[in-house]
């Protein structure tokens, strides 16, 4: 595990969260023709919170058969939560187990590829939006500072300057 974790692995993480969340209170939802509440669902959501905090931190996550194994984990663990809060299964006539087995197993494995094809594609458009904000290299060429050429006359406020201050003094024999 590395130290800084990557933004694709951290909406990873979340995928996964939400999928776990989303497909155990529908599917359980659907089998017993109600919304689960209370206490089940907020068992549900640590669950899948606890899930999606490993799966996204975890480089090895990205890994398809570990991203399956994930899901997996997550629809037998939001079973027994729900199985475990106020959720109870209506039995219903004829064998019900294998039918939604395979309506499990078929969820979680479409829900992986959707999410291995989300965080590529997470992962390439912030790659090109993180590209498009930078600001564009671009070198200024400077030119090198011209040197101002030497002017052999006094600068207009030092002949002002000269002008206004008198030259007129005493007769240099009273002087002396």
């Amino acid at each position: 595990m590395s130290a800084t974790v990557s933004s694709p692995a951290r909406f990873r993480g979340v995928a996964v969260a939400a999928f776990t969340a989303a497909l155990a209170v529908t599917a359980h939802g659907v089998a017993d023709h109600a919304v689960p509440g209370g206490g089940a669902i907020a068992l549900l959501a640590v669950v899948a919170a606890g899930l999606g905090a490993i799966v996204g931190t975890s480089d090895h996550a990205a890994r398809p058969a570990v991203l399956l194994g994930a899901l997996a984990t997550g629809q037998l663990g939001g079973h027994l939560v729900l199985a475990a809060g106020t959720h109870i299964h209506q039995p219903a006539p004829g064998p019900t187990a294998l039918p939604m087995l395979l309506a499990h197993a078929v969820a979680v494995v479409a829900g992986a590829v959707l999410v291995a094809a989300a965080e590529r594609l997470y992962a390439t458009l912030s790659t090109v939006l993180h590209a498009a904000a930078r600001p564009p290299h671009t070198h200024v060429a400077t030119r090198a500072a011209a040197a101002l050429p030497h002017i052999d006359h006094p600068f207009r406020r030092a002949l002002l300057i000269a002008a206004s201050i008198s030259h007129r003094g005493p007769p240099a024999a009273a002087a002396c």
